[in-house]
């Protein structure tokens, strides 16, 4: 039961890309720019979640567990270095393609561009789903609520993106929707595995906060930024991202 919440938050997060996926049946196609700034928008409620709703708890909690607030400063640094090298040697040996940047990873000829693309969002959704279950896990449900809403409400552009870029490579709109729900379900696989982590080992909070931050801000500068800057769109990516750094920022206030 002390898994509940963790997989219930995760599950709900994920849910916003089976919402976002929904979209094919909606909207035929994105414009460029208007993708890039959706993302971008994902991007800064991921940054905003990762400071937030994890990096502060952490540092807090490691001076908890430390009685320091340079040991705790450690842990949560150990942490998102961890977060950080585990998501770089995923992404480095994982083959996956993005939808502008293109393939990227281990001989990515060898696989298909469908299996590619699911494996890119894939790669977006485990950390995002470990976040939550460490927040659930480590905090109460009302702390952890922001977090979650956050996270899903990111989650919708992503789901909408893949889903129809999948269309673009001949996938039918029914197959794009199944396929781009389905990589929302590695969130609450992330949860537990997040959720879990910290149950296991609560004087290990600070660096699971540390670690689940980590792996965010690995996806948001390696993966999205570069990804939304790609196209000429910069000058719009970065003030979407402004926004949704703002817009999580105020669902933590207001709700946490």
């Amino acid at each position: 039961m002390q898994l509940l919440g963790p997989f219930l938050g995760s599950l709900a997060a994920g849910a916003g890309t089976v919402l976002g996926a929904a979209g094919v049946y909606a909207v035929r196609r994105l414009t460029p720019r208007t993708e890039d700034a959706l993302l971008a928008a994902a991007a800064g409620i991921m940054l905003s979640a990762s400071f937030f709703s994890l990096l502060i708890p952490g540092l807090e909690a490691g001076e908890s567990v430390t009685g320091s607030s340079r040991l705790g400063f450690l842990m949560v640094a150990a942490g998102i270095l961890a977060g950080v090298l585990l998501l770089a040697l995923y992404h480095q040996r994982t083959p996956h393609e993005h939808p502008v940047v293109g393939a990227q990873g281990p001989q990515p000829a060898q696989v298909s561009r469908v299996r590619l693309l699911v494996m890119a969002i894939a790669i977006h959704n485990l950390p995002e789903g470990m976040a939550v279950g460490v927040g659930y896990a480590a905090t109460d449900a009302g702390t952890a609520l922001p977090l979650a809403i956050g996270i899903g409400v990111q989650n919708i552009p992503e789901g909408l993106a893949v889903s129809l870029s999948l269309i673009t490579i001949g996938v039918s709109r029914g197959r794009a929707f199944l396929l781009g729900s389905l990589t929302g379900l590695i969130e609450p696989v992330g949860g537990i595995l997040g959720g879990a982590a910290v149950l296991l080992a609560s004087q290990a909070l600070p660096f699971s906060l540390g670690f689940a931050a980590g792996a965010m801000l690995f996806v948001i500068v390696h993966e999205i930024i570069p990804e939304t800057h790609h196209r000429g769109h910069a000058a719009l990516a970065s003030n979407a991202l402004f926004g949704g750094f703002v817009l999580m920022m105020g669902l933590d206030a207001l709700l946490g």
